[in-house]
């Protein structure tokens, strides 16, 4: 579950965020939430759907190509390639774990990479032109 501190609120050119109404230390974990796990063939269908854009790779295991969709505040975390926090997944729980990566001041929005590592700068998918 999201912490109590944690809101949802427009953010510009972004439409949705999640936003902090207390300062939260660095290293605190602020949300971990459930998931429904996918097959690799439900990932493809989900693709051609505007769910897409919200879910996450799931794989357990070396050849895994499934997906999982959060629940919670988890979708609605921004990216940025300066991330102030990171997510992680725990496939024995089947849950994504949202942790700052670094002091977060009050009405700061908190953004993950999507890319994986919080301070990857490959490019994500909405930002390379084909």
């Amino acid at each position: 579950m999201p912490s109590q501190f944690l809101h949802i609120a427009n953010t510009e050119g972004k439409d949705r965020g999640v936003f902090t109404t207390e300062p939260i230390p660095a290293n605190t974990v602020i949300e971990e939430s459930p998931v429904i796990v996918m097959t690799a063939t439900e990932k493809e269908l989900l693709d051609k759907t505007l769910l897409h854009d919200y879910i996450f790779h799931w794989e357990p295991s070396a050849g895994d190509k499934g997906c999982c969709m959060a629940l919670g505040y988890v979708p609605l975390y921004n990216h940025s390639p300066t991330a102030n926090c990171e997510h992680s997944m725990n496939y024995e729980d089947d849950t994504i774990i949202i942790k700052t990566i670094r002091d977060i001041e009050v009405g700061e929005e908190l953004t993950i990479n999507y890319m994986g590592d919080w301070n990857s700068k490959e490019p994500v998918w909405f930002d390379v032109e084909e």
